[in-house]
């Protein structure tokens, strides 16, 4: 465990115990989120690529432009 991990759960410590129940729910479904979306990539990484690959496609034969420019 990091030492800011550390920290934060010696800072919680010294919370309500129902204000520890509801940032410990945050903490998990943050956990649960990361796992889903990593699933998430690794699951559609060929979709991802396709785009990537189009986009630069697009970019080559100049049907794009700079963000900094004006319509």
């Amino acid at each position: 465990m990091t030492t800011l991990l550390q920290e934060a759960f010696a800072a919680a410590e010294k919370l309500p115990p129902d204000e520890q129940d509801v940032l410990a729910s945050r903490l998990l479904a943050e956990v649960a989120d990361e796992g889903d979306c990593d699933r998430t990539i690794a699951r559609t990484a060929h979709k991802l690529a396709d785009m990537a690959n189009a986009a630069l496609a697009e970019h080559r034969a100049g049907l794009t432009r700079d963000l900094d420019e004006q319509p």
